[in-house]
């Protein structure tokens, strides 16, 4: 017999800010947070959004009884269980996209449904060279690898933003080499990322993945990875989180359709 789903945990937002023009972290309170585990940054959780006008107690019922709010997918980039607090950034998309709109209009004290976080995508860190690959949707998730890397790592790391100014500091180590490509269009595929894999001079030894972002680019690596270069699965973590003219439930439910299939 399946035990009852888990009621999502409700936080408030404590602050939100842009870090870059197009990513706003918002850092969410709740003591629940106390709770979850301190090496979470990097693995996925789902945010629950209340309507635009929905009161909390509202809220709550839905989120214990049903129907479903609308959920969006999306990583821990920093936790701090000793002051129940937790960041997750968005991709701010405008006002087109429920999640990318509850994250401009943010303010202190407004709330969302979080459920998880689950297991980081890359725990162990065991290779000679490390290749990471993400575009502003995966950006979280690459960097919060890239800061749990031994510091002696090595390797290199494709970033496709898209403008100059969102670059980010990230705590990688410093045998890590981060580039990065702009594509402003994020309403049309882009092969950058595909390119610049396929032109780097592979090393010898064993090499680890974190690779996330457009399906249609990340359709393209995973051959690349898996077959042309011959790696373990194992040894890849290689991730579609969206696709060019898909929401998120029409996406999710082609990912389940290739893996049926």
């Amino acid at each position: 017999m399946k035990s009852p789903k888990k009621t999502p945990a409700l936080l408030k937002v404590a602050h939100a800010r842009h870090v870059t023009p197009n990513m706003i972290r918002v850092t969410l309170t709740s003591p629940a947070i106390k709770d979850m585990d301190a090496n979470c940054e990097g693995a996925n959780c789902k945010i629950f959004l209340p309507g635009e006008t929905q009161s909390q107690a509202s809220f709550l019922a839905q989120l214990r009884d049903g129907p479903r709010p609308t959920v969006r997918t999306y990583t821990v980039r920093h936790i701090r269980p000793h002051a129940s607090e937790l960041d997750i950034d968005f991709v701010d998309h405008g006002d087109a996209g429920p999640a990318s709109a509850w994250a401009r209009a943010a303010k202190p004290g407004q709330f969302c449904g979080l459920a998880g976080p689950g297991t980081p995508k890359v725990t162990d860190f065991y290779a000679d060279h490390y290749l990471v690959v993400a575009d502003m949707s995966a950006l979280p998730v690459a960097s919060a690898t890239l800061e749990a890397m031994p510091r002696d790592a090595k390797g290199i790391a494709f970033f496709e933003i898209n403008h100059p100014n969102d670059i980010q500091r990230i705590a990688a180590p410093e045998g890590i080499v981060l580039h990065w490509f702009i594509h402003p269009n994020t309403h049309a595929p882009s092969r950058q990322l595909v390119d610049a894999v396929t032109n780097w001079d592979w090393p010898e030894g064993r090499v680890q993945t974190c690779i996330a972002g457009e399906s249609t680019a990340i359709k393209a690596l995973r051959s690349l990875i898996l077959s042309d270069k011959g790696l373990p699965k194992q040894d890849c973590y290689i991730s579609g989180y969206w696709k060019v003219g898909l929401i998120e439930d029409e996406h999710q439910k082609m990912k389940r359709s290739e893996v049926v299939g």
